[in-house]
């Protein structure tokens, strides 16, 4: 009898911030907007950069360089808001990450993705999934639900309440 062996294949959304590849798993995407109209949301954290109506929702949007520390830039044409589901307590709900660039959508599969880096006890890894690697390049793989505090999460949406 033959043995086979069988890899486990992963898709993962990418996109661009301050030259690195970041990537989040494709089923957490709901979709990506062109650069719109955001409506800042007063006495809220620096990284919220307000909030969008999506079709009649009131969606938060995240400014993903100030969340990561990288430091605010100009927006560019290529500047987008990817529409991402996120699981809030017990609820799944939407919030918008402003990022530089999307890149692609890419299969990975578990032989190319590493763990997440052991960075010592004074940084917080524990939003990183692994470290994948495409075309000679890292990507750095996002758990989505891990990158926001609870207490960030609970501010995003009590500016939107």
């Amino acid at each position: 009898m033959e043995t086979q062996i069988t890899l486990e294949v992963n898709q993962f959304f990418t996109f661009i911030l301050g030259g690195e590849v970041f990537a989040i798993d494709i089923s957490q995407i709901r979709e990506v907007l062109e650069l719109t109209q955001i409506t800042k949301v007063p006495q809220t954290p620096e990284m919220m950069k307000g909030v969008i109506n999506l079709r009649g929702s009131v969606v938060p949007v995240i400014d993903m360089r100030l969340k990561f520390d990288m430091g605010e830039i100009e927006n560019t044409v290529d500047t987008c808001i990817i529409i991402i589901e996120i699981m809030l307590g017990e609820e799944k709900t939407m919030i918008g990450a402003l990022v530089d660039s999307v890149k692609e959508v890419m299969d990975l599969d578990s032989d190319h993705i590493e763990p997440s880096p052991k960075i010592g006890t004074q940084l917080n890894t524990e939003f990183i999934k692994g470290m994948g690697k495409h075309d000679g390049q890292f990507v750095i793989i996002l758990d989505i639900d891990k990158i926001f505090s609870s207490s960030e999460l609970e501010l995003v949406q009590q500016a939107v309440a």
